[in-house]
């Protein structure tokens, strides 16, 4: 017996024993491999409670802005891409399961004719099936579909991100409108109050209580005040425009759905971010999507170095048979197996090293970018704190303020009509007041803002459970 058979499976017993590598796990936030701070260095004590975020849009007390961001979901084309990246992956996984299994073709063939002369003419006909599998010793096809399941989980968690992503445009949008909106209202009752004091100033210099010149203020100040409406105009319709494409609604249907509930701000459920980093990271669907692509990209590694060593293939086949030749027939079963082919890399020219070596260091290059990607929402999440602490310690001084030079400017304009106050200290009461009024609007808008970007720097409700729903849907 020739030993060079169970010599050269003993050595590729050995390779494979020593050649294998397994596939890193997912790293997870607070791990040893993607530390991440004990406590947040921000405020996070807030009214309300650690509660359900899944769908947070639904719980701003404004059914329009709920509409326009389930329409704008529906003709996303961001989010209908993402959909088919996760049919993608899908069908990638699929490929890679069934490299592990056999492959089985049928096969059926005929010929007729006459072998050599003067022999009769005979017929052949046969009808098989035909086996092969490749023995994935060294594990490459296996880290193939470790990959493509890792990236089949990132593509669904980036549907969930672009989702989110799309619910906080429209929203923010929406929200930035309704504060256009309050701030037309005050435009337009700071013209109608400049034109008044320019009527008046106009009928006082007339009667030579007033100079010239004051009466040009005035009418200056009214011009200035059109200016203003006028740039704050086109502001909201610039968001209109925005939320038209964004919701793919008809803008005139928009237009009267939005005359409802003109310059009122939408406001959002308030709830407590939980104490612990690692458990807020763990919601991001962006970081669950890194974390999957250091999987995969652990399994690229796995695979490459499996492609160096040697591929086993089996092959066998069955089938049935008839031959007639000169009025005899034969009929019965014919099969094989084997041959058992063992592909040796010998020389490539460093083909499969350098692939090795790239997917090893693209390994290393997805773990820094998964590091990268906890810093940056540690950093959102902080981000989001401090301007919702920031907004809510400047409340009630932005309140008292308004109100306080809203009725500085009542006194001086009595005054200026009674004769016992400038024009120009008229103007500089108006200008405070007004600064003021939009201050306080702004504040209202960016707080909303704040809960809209905190919302969505926690993940947005998403959680692996969703997974498997998502790639049924």
């Amino acid at each position: 017996m020739n030993p060079l058979p169970s010599r050269l499976w003993a050595a590729l017993s050995v390779i494979a024993l020593t050649g294998c590598a397994s596939i890193e796990p997912a790293p997870t936030p607070g791990s040893t491999g993607a530390p991440v701070a004990p406590q947040w260095h921000a405020p996070v004590a807030h009214n309300g409670k650690l509660g359900e975020l899944t769908d947070w849009w639904e719980q701003f007390d404004d059914p329009l802005m709920l509409s326009l961001i389930l329409d704008g979901q529906q003709a996303s084309a961001t989010l209908a891409q993402a959909v088919a990246n996760i049919a993608d992956a899908q069908a990638a996984r699929v490929g890679s399961m069934a490299v592990l299994l056999p492959t089985l073709d049928g096969v059926m063939d005929a010929s007729r004719g006459r072998s050599e002369p003067g022999a009769p003419v005979g017929s052949l006909s046969s009808a098989g099936l035909q086996a092969s599998w490749e023995l994935d010793i060294f594990g490459a096809n296996r880290a193939a579909a470790g990959a493509t399941r890792a990236e089949l989980e990132a593509s669904m968690a980036g549907w969930h991100d672009a989702r989110v992503s799309i619910a906080a445009e429209i929203a923010t949008t929406y929200v930035e409108l309704r504060a256009c909106e309050a701030q037309i209202a005050q435009a337009e009752l700071d013209v109608r109050s400049r034109r008044e004091t320019a009527r008046l100033t106009e009928l006082m210099a007339s009667s030579g209580f007033q100079s010239p010149a004051e009466a040009d203020l005035a009418h200056a100040s009214a011009a200035q005040g059109q200016v203003t409406l006028a740039e704050q105009n086109a502001q909201c319709e610039y968001l209109i425009k925005s939320l038209v494409a964004l919701s793919a609604r008809n803008e005139t249907e928009l237009r009267k759905s939005l005359t409802k509930q003109t310059a009122r701000l939408p406001q959002p459920a308030e709830f407590r971010v939980a104490k612990v980093p690692a458990e807020v990271l763990s919601q991001r669907p962006d970081i669950h999507a890194a974390a999957h692509d250091v999987v995969a990209a652990s399994a690229d590694s796995v695979q490459a170095q499996a492609l160096r060593w040697p591929r086993i293939t089996l092959s066998g086949n069955i089938g049935s048979t008839r031959i007639a030749e000169g009025g005899v027939s034969t009929n019965g079963t014919v099969w094989t197996i084997g041959p058992v082919a063992v592909t040796l890399p010998l020389f490539d020219g460093g083909t499969r090293r350098a692939n090795a070596e790239a997917a090893q260091v693209r390994y290393e290059v997805a773990t820094v970018v998964y590091a990268a990607r906890l810093r940056n929402a540690i950093r959102e999440v902080e981000n989001a704190l401090v301007s919702l602490q920031s907004t809510a310690t400047r409340s009630d001084d932005a309140r008292r303020a308004a109100e306080g030079f809203t009725r500085s400017y009542r006194a001086v304009e009595s005054g200026y009509r009674a004769g016992n106050a400038s024009l120009f200290e008229l103007e500089d009461a108006r200008r405070s007041m007004v600064a003021a009024q939009i201050a306080l609007i702004e504040l209202q808008r960016e707080r909303v803002a704040g809960w809209i970007t905190l919302y969505r720097a926690v993940g947005g409700g998403w959680s692996v459970d969703q997974l498997e729903e998502i790639s049924g849907a």
